[in-house]
C-alpha cells in the first residue's frame, strides 16, 4: 500500500490542492469531488488501491484546500471548475486515464469527456448524474432557485443544505448503520464552508448547475458514440440523486457494468471496501496495460 501525498501547485493562477498515490505510469484513476465536500472523500479508496493504480484527486476552487479566489476575478462555473481540472492534469502529462465522477465530479467530468474522448479509458459513476430521471425531489428548491434567483424562500433552504444539520443530513440518509460514518467528514466540509464568501459561491454553483442539465442531451449522445466502458457503483438509497439517475444510464451506454450498495449519497463513507474491490476487478478487465502516455 502507498502512501498518499499531498499538493498544492498553481492551475491558472490559482493554488490547487491535490491528493496523489501509486506510481506513475501505472493506469491513471482521476477522482473528482462532490459538493460539498473535497478530496477528501476519497482518502480511504485511494489507500486501497494505490498499489496497483496511479490516482490523482483534486480540491475545486473554493472547497478543501485549494484557494478560493474572489467572484469577481473567478467564474464559478462547472465549465470553469472543469478547465481548471484539465488544468491540472495536463500540467502532471496525464493524457489517459479513468475518470470517477460523484456528484458535481460528474458534470466536471463529462466535460472533460466530451472534450477529449480519446483520452478516456473507462467512466467510474457515484451518484452523479446525466438524465432527468436523477433530478427529483430534493431537487425542486435548486429548480426554483434557477427559476428565480431572488426567490429567498429557495436561497434559504439551499443554504441549510450546508450547515452543519445539512451536512449530516447528507452524509448519513440512507445509510443503514450511521455510526460507521465518522463526524471528521461534515466537520472537514463545515471549515472551507464556512470561509467569507463561500456561501455565496456555494449559492452560485447551485444557480449554475442548471448549465449542466442543457448538456444532457449531447453527454448522452457522447454515450452513444462513443461507447465508453462505464462502471457504476451506486448508494441505492440516495436522495439527492436517487437510483432512477443511475438506471437512465442503461438506455445509451452499452458497454455498462451495474452495481448498487446499500447506501447513501457518500456510499464510499461506508462501502469504500467493496467498491474498491469492484473497480478493482473491473479496471483490471478493462484497463489492463500502464499508462505508458503517463509515464
Amino acid at each position: 500500500m502507498e502512501y498518499v501525498k499531498h499538493h498544492t501547485t498553481q492551475v491558472n493562477g490559482i493554488d490547487i490542492f491535490y491528493r496523489e498515490a501509486g506510481k506513475k505510469g501505472k493506469p491513471t484513476l482521476v477522482l473528482l469531488h462532490g459538493y460539498p465536500t473535497s478530496s477528501h472523500m476519497y482518502r480511504n479508496l485511494m489507500q486501497e488501491l494505490s498499489d496497483d493504480y496511479y490516482l490523482i484527486a483534486p480540491d475545486y476552487p473554493g472547497f478543501g484546500k485549494s484557494a478560493q479566489p474572489h467572484m469577481a476575478d473567478f467564474p464559478y462555473t462547472f465549465a470553469s471548475l472543469a478547465d481548471i481540472v484539465q488544468g491540472l492534469l495536463d500540467q502532471l502529462g496525464l493524457h489517459r486515464y479513468s475518470l470517477y465522477l460523484m456528484d458535481y465530479g460528474a458534470p466536471v467530468g463529462y466535460r472533460l469527456a466530451t472534450a477529449h474522448p480519446e483520452r478516456i479509458e473507462s467512466l467510474i459513476v457515484q451518484n452523479g448524474c446525466a438524465y432527468d430521471e436523477g433530478l427529483e425531489q430534493f431537487w425542486d428548491p435548486i429548480k426554483a432557485y434557477w427559476t428565480n434567483k431572488n426567490d429567498k424562500v429557495a436561497e434559504r433552504t439551499l443554504e441549510g443544505f450546508h450547515s452543519l444539520d445539512g451536512l449530516k443530513w447528507q452524509y448519513t440518509h440512507g445509510v443503514p448503520d450511521v455510526s460507521v460514518i465518522s463526524p471528521d467528514n461534515w466537520e472537514q466540509d463545515l471549515r472551507h464552508l464556512q470561509r467569507p464568501g463561500n456561501d455565496r459561491i456555494q449559492l452560485q454553483l447551485f444557480y449554475d448547475y442548471q448549465n449542466n442539465t442543457t448538456l444532457y442531451p449531447q453527454w448522452q449522445e457522447y454515450f452513444r458514440t462513443h461507447n465508453p466502458e462505464m462502471l457504476i457503483v451506486y448508494g441505492k438509497n440516495d436522495y439527492i440523486f436517487p437510483v432512477g439517475g443511475a438506471e437512465a444510464y442503461k438506455k445509451d451506454v452499452k458497454n455498462l457494468e451495474y452495481h448498487l450498495f446499500d447506501a447513501g449519497h457518500f456510499a464510499l463513507e461506508s462501502h469504500w471496501k467493496e467498491i474498491a474491490a469492484t473497480i478493482r476487478e473491473y479496471l483490471k478487465r478493462k484497463v489492463t496495460r500502464p499508462s505508458l502516455a503517463n509515464a
